[in-house]
């Protein structure tokens, strides 16, 4: 559970306990009996394509400065999940994407993210630095910085659309990521 501190309703602290009608700790105001819900964020992203090339943006903010990665970020409320993505490429590539499909669900429960990418075309292949971003470049396969990519997840993704192109099947990956970031994680696809 994040750290949850005082009643989002009456501001008073909040106690960790499980509430009667639960069975997990909760943030729980002793005062108003307001009951906090801490809850997993959802990322969503774009992996646009132009011919055989990927769209990837280099990182200008932190985490991971000066990475590569997808356009990608935490979706919005009142946004459905294909519009936060692209929302995110106009944000961080000046991207606008068509033809969009969902391409894979991750899931990292050791910091309680949920990431949906879709995939689709780049249109006119158009692309510029965005308010995130240092870089944006279309790449090919061969010319991806694979060792300079800012997240495992987006690494994966990346490992998955290339063996997809090759196999000539589209379908929806999955996959859970498991144990300690900054090493090697585990990776269990479905």
């Amino acid at each position: 559970m994040e750290n949850i501190r005082y009643c989002t309703q009456c501001g008073n602290a909040v106690e960790t306990r499980i509430p009667s009608d639960d069975s997990r700790p909760r943030a729980v105001c002793p005062h108003c009996h307001h009951i906090q819900y801490s809850n997993p964020k959802i990322v969503v992203g774009c992996l646009l394509t132009h011919g055989e090339k990927v769209l990837l943006c280099q990182r200008d903010i932190e985490p991971r400065i000066g990475y590569w990665t997808l356009p990608a970020g935490y979706m919005e409320n009142n946004e459905d999940t294909s519009e936060g993505a692209l929302r995110e490429a106009r944000e961080e590539a000046c991207a606008v994407g068509e033809q969009m499909r969902l391409f894979a669900v991750y899931d990292l429960p050791r910091i309680s993210h949920v990431y949906l990418l879709y995939c689709g075309v780049l249109v006119d292949g158009y692309a510029a630095v965005g308010e995130e971003t240092r870089a944006v470049s279309l790449l090919a396969e061969a010319d991806i910085p694979w060792g300079d990519i800012a997240f495992p997840v987006m690494t994966e993704a990346l490992q998955r659309f290339f063996e997809e192109k090759r196999s000539g099947q589209e379908r929806v990956h999955r996959a859970i990521f498991t144990g300690k970031f900054g090493g090697e994680p585990k990776i269990t696809r479905a």
